[in-house]
Order: structure tokens, then C-alpha cells, then sequence
């Protein structure tokens, strides 16, 4: 029977892996452990310990490998990063702290001429 699962973690293709999925499964390309909450399709952040299953107890590594008794895979569990937003992020930090731009260090000379002139032995 075919699948489209997808990592969580990278959303490179499971469909090699038969199903139901074992607790050790891992993603062929990432490694990430597959049989975690965030791959779970009751999954869910809004809820109480982001899970829908009222007596599911509570895994607090929703990234890790649990014994979820629950657990069902969930096709459109890989969700890609906003890149958009990350970047209109960052310009707007660097807006707020002065630009990504470090300034330039002096050059060793004009930094090195007032400490000689600061520690020079004075003249009697």
C-alpha cells in the first residue's frame, strides 16, 4: 500500500517505509526520529499538552521518539520555514540596531599612536 508521508523534520519522501510505522523508524535523509508527536495527526498546538487525544498521556519531547499508544502519521506534517518572514525579520532588527554592517576596526597604525605616545618614557 503507497503513501505520501513526509519527514517532519526535512519533508523528504517516507514512501519507502512500510506502514505502520515502527518506534525507531528514522528519516533516511535527516535521521530525525518519525514516530514523535509533531508527526501525529493529533498534533495539534491550540490544545492542552498539543495533542487531541483527551487520554493520551503528555510526551514533553514532541520531537522525540515516544510509546504513544495514539499515534497515526500525518500526511502534511513537514511545514516549511517562512523565509519571508524571517527576512523581514532580520531587516528590521538591523534597522533597529543600527544595520547588519559592523564599522570598520582602525587601521593598526592609527590605533597604535596614541598608546606609544601614552606609554613613551617622558624626557626629564
Amino acid at each position: 500500500m503507497s503513501h505520501s508521508l513526509v519527514c517532519w523534520k526535512c519533508g523528504a519522501s517516507l514512501a519507502a517505509l512500510s506502514l505502520p510505522m515502527r518506534r525507531l523508524d528514522i528519516c533516511p535523509r535527516c535521521s530525525a526520529e518519525l514516530h514523535v508527536c509533531r508527526m501525529c495527526v493529533e498534533y495539534d498546538t491550540s490544545k492542552a499538552k498539543h495533542c487531541r487525544e483527551p487520554t493520551a498521556e503528555e510526551v514533553r519531547e514532541k520531537d522525540r521518539a515516544n510509546f504513544c499508544d495514539f499515534y497515526k502519521p500525518r500526511e502534511k506534517a513537514y511545514t516549511p520555514p517562512d523565509l519571508a518572514s524571517l527576512g523581514a525579520s532580520k531587516a528590521g532588527l538591523d534597522a533597529l540596531f543600527g544595520g547588519g554592517a559592523k564599522p570598520a576596526a582602525p587601521a593598526t597604525d592609527e590605533a597604535r599612536t596614541p598608546l606609544d605616545d601614552l606609554f613613551r618614557p617622558r624626557k626629564p
